[in-house]
């Protein structure tokens, strides 16, 4: 009798247990609860706290509309790739647990042919992926690019946030590599990019954060780019990413706050000893506001124009942003050559434009290249490096440019030189006249509250308030 209620017993509570697991298993299905992913964890449980999933390839077959992703602390040599949209109401976030250190780490894959991304999220909507760091994938291959993060398809709704971004490389003369790489080739909308790093990036003929093709609508806000050796945030079009040409190009968003230094393709073996990287450069991208992002340090400060003849970077409002010590130029509009485009009806306004072209490059501090047409610099504060221009310009290329109400700044004992149309000027009334400034831009000493320490606040008694403001 004993023997059968033990059985009993035991049998009862084994379909306890068999329901209880159903139970957790139908949750998280439903997603009604998170999924967590452990290194000591196994893909034969329940994907719980108590019974975590082992690999995030496993989770993120498991991660359905509404599921959260719980990363726990630990270093993971493998991919992630996104299986599952999200909705509006129920969207999918991959997320290290309670800031765990959670490392997604390439550094023991095998050189492939393919390319290769340590996060992918392709055709998939409603994603965020955060606080994770991301390193250590390289390639020896010329024809391999590595990546990060890789959006491509026609992904919308994606945050990438909180994430560190490191040591993506490539070692070949030619080669390519990405911190973030976002490729629409289909339609991509509503791309938020917030309060990442990427760091120590050895990024061949690429760059560090992208953003190419068929996307609109996003947000490139408060994050740190740094010591890489090409571009820092890169906005592309005509480049044949699209599979719709008539919308191959980024537009309609906003680059803000973001702090870049020490980005130079100085050295890179693609670029040999040229100073040509841009720390946000708009490459044919349209209805762009790039402001109050810090700047130094870097080749170029700011770059919009486009490579591709008759194209043109077009209504990019460049404002507010603090540029200085870089090597070639501050901004930089038009193509370098003839055969590239061009930036047309754009705004260069409040910027504060402090002893760029380091290296005696003659870019001075706002260099005009090839084919610039209709654009309004006004309000900018400008102070010369050592090669004492403030503005550069060897083309005739330049119709209809406005320049009003710019303070250049007059240090003792130092001369201004000013270029324009390929004529240069070391009198101020000369150049007024010759660009047709107009009588309230002005050539005094801005007085900074402590440029030697890089604040570029101006002191109450400021002569410059009453022309910028």
């Amino acid at each position: 009798m004993k023997k059968i209620y033990f059985i009993l017993l035991a049998a009862v509570s084994l379909a306890v247990v068999f329901v209880i697991t159903n139970k957790e298993e139908k949750q998280v299905k439903a997603n009604t609860k998170a999924i967590y992913v452990a290194t000591n964890g196994s893909d034969q449980n329940i994907g719980t706290k108590s019974k975590p999933f082992r690999t995030l390839k496993k989770a993120a077959s498991e991660a359905y509309a509404g599921t959260t992703i719980l990363i726990r602390k630990g270093v993971y040599h493998e991919k992630l790739i996104v299986k599952h949209s999200g909705t509006n109401s129920k969207p999918i976030l991959f997320k290290a647990y309670n800031k765990e250190k959670v490392i997604l780490s390439g550094k023991n894959m095998k050189d492939g042919k393919e390319d290769t991304a340590l996060v992918t999220i392709n055709n998939k909507n409603y994603v965020t992926i955060s606080g994770l760091t991301i390193q250590d994938l390289s390639t020896d291959l010329e024809d391999k690019t590595v990546i990060g993060i890789y959006v491509t398809g026609t992904s919308s709704h994606i945050k990438l946030r909180n994430n560190t971004v490191q040591r993506i490389e490539t070692h070949t003369d030619d080669g390519n590599a990405h911190g973030i790489a976002i490729y629409g080739t289909g339609k991509i909308k509503d791309i938020n990019i917030f309060n990442n790093t990427l760091q120590d990036l050895k990024l061949g003929l690429s760059e560090s954060l992208v953003l190419n093709g068929n996307i609109y609508d996003f947000k490139v806000e408060n994050n740190i780019v740094r010591r890489s050796n090409n571009i820092g945030i890169d906005l592309i079009g005509y480049e044949g990413t699209s599979n719709d040409e008539k919308v191959d190009y980024v537009r309609n968003g906003i680059v803000k706050n973001n702090i870049i230094y020490e980005i130079s393709s100085y050295g890179n073996p693609a670029y040999g000893e040229d100073y040509s990287a841009g720390g946000i450069y708009v490459d044919g991208g349209k209805n762009i506001t790039i402001e109050q992002n810090t700047i130094y340090k870097s080749d170029i400060g700011i770059e919009a124009t486009s490579e591709h003849a008759k194209k043109y970077a077009s209504y990019i409002n460049i404002i507010n942003n603090t540029i200085y010590e870089n090597f070639y130029t501050g901004i930089s509009i038009g193509g370098y050559d003839k055969h590239r485009g061009g930036t047309t009806n754009s705004t260069i306004s409040q910027n504060i434009l402090y002893r760029n072209d380091t290296k005696g490059l003659n870019g001075g501090q706002l260099l005009f290249q090839y084919d610039t047409k209709n654009n309004v610099i006004e309000k900018n504060i400008l102070t010369a490096g050592p090669s004492r221009i403030f503005i550069s310009n060897y083309f005739t290329t330049n119709q209809k440019n406005k320049l009003d109400k710019n303070v250049y700044h007059k240090e003792k004992g130092k001369i201004g030189i000013w270029i324009w149309k390929e004529r240069e000027h070391k009198s101020f009334p000369e150049f007024l006249k010759a660009s047709k400034s107009d009588k309230k831009s002005s050539y005094i000493d801005p007085k900074y509250l402590n440029a030697n320490k890089y604040d570029f606040r101006l002191k109450k008694d400021s002569p410059a308030k009453k022309i910028i403001f």
